[in-house]
């Protein structure tokens, strides 16, 4: 049986990350050979993945690289937050992005099936050996690829992110004053939550069925039901223009300035850079939108290690 020295554990966990008793277990059943322990270890993970795939994922991080011309923006899940603040998790969400940018995949089943930047796994792999190294739940839960001119934000740490695209000419977008001005257009995204560019982006569908409700509320309420039709659809009208007001990027007041609006705010900025800006699209991303959490009962975890269960 070959020797198992400090050295070639300690060697085994710089390499993979896994705990040293783990590195130490998988040298012995590798009878010291470093690359089938690495093998072995890596089996284990995905064994340990299967494992806490029912577990809930819905902390992670939100995050975002450029490359070139080109932005990509990830939400990665862990169970806990604690994770979601390890360097570790932090630096394989990075190299996740990379890989993205890199291969510029279409679903999130083609980036699982792709090799991890600069290593011989697949991300797939890649992921469950995090989960194993980590000992939790993640997964990668979407993500975005924008090409051309873009503003981004990242909010508290990677609790949510903004990535905005511009059409601009003049070569106004390589100016100081631009990046300033899209970050701030990036971070009223991320505080106000407009839900379009536009009021000319708003669907047909979704206007008429704000204004059915609209109109139901005034039909139901004895003070108004009685008030002319013509006096009613007015009535409607102007709770439009407040639903614009709040859901329409350009139409928002803008927070930094409340006495205009962020359209005004960018034919301003327009102006000042001798160009034109025109805000084209944006996505945002907030960790575990829409995601079950995970309930903690520390009282019923305590009569566990009572009980010793």
């Amino acid at each position: 049986m070959a020797e198992i020295t400090a050295k070639a554990v300690m060697d085994l966990r710089t390499k993979t990350g896994v705990g040293m008793m783990e590195c130490k277990k998988a040298l012995v059943a590798a009878n010291g050979d470093f690359e089938e322990a690495i093998k072995i270890l890596r089996e284990k993970g995905l064994s340990v993945a299967a494992k806490k795939a029912d577990r809930i994922a819905s902390e992670g991080i939100v995050d975002i690289m450029k490359s070139g011309g080109t932005t990509a923006i990830i939400e990665v899940n862990a169970e806990t937050d604690f994770v979601a603040k390890n360097a570790t998790f932090k630096e394989f969400v990075k190299g996740i992005l990379s890989t993205v940018l890199e291969n510029k995949p279409e679903t999130v089943a083609e980036l699982l099936a792709m090799n991890f930047a600069g290593s011989d796994m697949t991300v797939e792999e890649a992921l469950k050996d995090k989960i194993f190294t980590i000992g939790e739940n993640m997964s990668i839960r979407r993500f975005a690829i924008f090409e051309g001119v873009t503003g981004t934000y990242i909010h508290g740490g990677g609790a949510a992110g903004v990535v905005t695209v511009f059409e601009t000419d003049s070569g106004i977008e390589k100016t100081e004053a631009f990046g300033e001005y899209a970050k701030n257009i990036c971070m009223q995204i991320a505080a106000m939550n407009p839900l379009y560019v536009s009021k000319e982006d708003v669907p047909a569908s979704v206007l008429d069925y704000e204004k059915e409700i609209l109109m139901s509320q005034i039909e139901n309420d004895d003070k108004l039901k009685n008030k002319p039709d013509a006096v009613k659809e007015k009535m409607v009208e102007g709770r439009i223009k407040k639903y614009f007001d709040t859901n329409c990027l350009i139409e928002q007041q803008y927070v930094k300035e409340e006495d205009q609006k962020v359209g005004r705010y960018t034919e301003n900025t327009s102006k000042e850079l001798g160009g034109s800006i025109k805000i084209v699209s944006f996505v945002k991303y907030e960790r575990g939108e829409g995601l079950e959490k995970k309930e903690e009962n520390f009282a019923e975890e305590i009569d566990k290690l009572v009980k010793g269960s």
